[in-house]
């Protein structure tokens, strides 16, 4: 949580104020960054350019919005921006898996497949949707901080909520039944 008075200061023209403003923040817009776009250097990216854009614009934000929902507005407005400018890209990471205990190598592999599952559904949703939940599930966002991040209607936001959970679900059955999605 980034305090009020740090804030003030940075619109003030603090500029040491202002470094340490984003210095907290840039863990947070990357993570959004990189789940939104599912790729380390476009995540990097898209960082950098928010971090410019609220090292800009930090005197145009008013206090009758959160902060941390006026810069996820401008990370995730970046990432969308980026999506659509770029074609998606589909990349085959090669991961080891290390096993401490024998015994739990099934779990977890399983549970390493679930996962890679999860967010490879994740990737073939809508913008609109994958944005909704990535700022709920990945970033813990209430509904009215989401609905004020992308500056939606709140019934929009649980509207595209549901649509997604839904969609994730029947990506997700299907592909434990052996079945090809997307």
């Amino acid at each position: 949580m980034v305090e009020q008075g740090l804030i003030r200061a940075a619109q003030s023209g603090d500029r040491d104020a202002l470094i340490t403003l984003l210095r907290e923040i840039e863990h947070q817009v990357y993570r959004t960054a990189y789940y939104i776009l599912n790729d380390e250097q476009d995540a990097m990216d898209a960082s950098q350019e928010a971090l410019i854009r609220i090292y800009t614009k930090i005197g145009s934000y008013e206090e009758k919005a959160q902060f941390k929902t006026w810069v996820q507005r401008i990370v995730t407005n970046i990432c969308i921006d980026k999506f659509r400018r770029t074609k998606p890209t589909v990349s085959i990471d090669e991961h080891e898996l290390v096993f401490q205990d024998k015994e739990n190598v099934e779990k977890t592999v399983m549970s390493s497949y679930l996962a890679q599952d999860i967010k490879e559904a994740i990737d073939q949703l809508p913008d609109h949707h994958r944005s909704v939940i990535v700022l709920r599930y990945l970033q813990d966002f209430s509904y009215n901080e989401i609905a004020d991040c992308l500056n939606l209607p709140l019934n929009t936001v649980k509207s595209y909520l549901f649509r997604a959970r839904q969609q994730l679900q029947n990506m997700l059955q299907e592909h434990q039944k052996g079945g090809v999605s997307g």
